[in-house]
């Protein structure tokens, strides 16, 4: 019995005796947010402050655009946001009896696949019923990715529009749409379309833009 107790006091000591980092398992580093796919479609609901909007996300990073479809519930009202990566943003209508059209530029152009690099980590959360990492973006977004398929489940914004929280209802990988569905319309190019648009849902979305434009500089290139 001896001859075994002495092992056992003799492993125990040695445990004892290690750094910390041998002896116990170190402890592995936060989860990173995956960067988004080159292009893909994806369709989000998103509720600002009990106002809610369909909206049609097209991201084509490749070609330099981005393309948001925003329709706001139980209206006939469509807007269109064409970005493009050159800084150039067109915002209008295809209404026939409504045209409307404003022309803006901005410092950067669309934003980076990386554009959630530098994120802070805050730990696991249940939401829309699925089990998703969480992490925050210069106190401006809260980001929620799906555990088993790290595709994003929802976002909330903290400044810009109060309010707006986005849920992702689909996000289809590689999708891709015809090149002529980026034209904006021949009235987008008079005089008249690059005055300042008095409209407020306009103005509004020109805000959130400003604003994402801060990620953009946070995220590296």
């Amino acid at each position: 019995m001896g001859a075994p107790m002495s092992s056992l006091f003799f492993l125990l000591l040695l445990l004892l005796l290690l750094p910390p980092s041998l002896s116990m398992a170190s402890k592995p580093p936060p989860p990173t947010p995956s960067e988004w796919p080159l292009q893909f479609h994806s369709l989000i609901w998103y509720n600002r402050t009990g106002v809610l909007q369909k909206v049609e996300l097209w991201y084509d990073f490749i070609n330099g655009r981005n393309l948001n479809i925003i329709e706001e519930q139980l209206t006939n009202h469509v807007l269109y946001d064409v970005e493009w990566d050159n800084g150039t943003s067109f915002y209008y209508t295809l209404d026939p009896y409504q045209r409307e059209c404003d022309v803006k530029h901005f410092p950067v152009g669309i934003l980076r696949p990386n554009w959630l690099h530098g994120a802070t980590y805050l730990g696991q959360r249940m939401v829309d019923n699925f089990l998703c990492n969480v992490w925050e973006k210069v106190h401006f977004i809260r980001y929620y990715e799906h555990v088993a398929t790290k595709r994003p489940v929802k976002w909330v914004f903290f400044e810009g529009p109060p309010g707006y929280t986005a849920h992702v209802m689909t996000f289809e990988v590689g999708a891709v749409l015809d090149d002529p569905n980026w034209q904006a319309p021949v009235y987008c190019f008079t005089d008249e379309a690059k005055k300042e648009n008095p409209n407020p849902k306009i103005a509004s979305l020109q805000s959130l833009i400003m604003t994402w434009i801060s990620l953009w500089k946070t995220a590296t290139v």
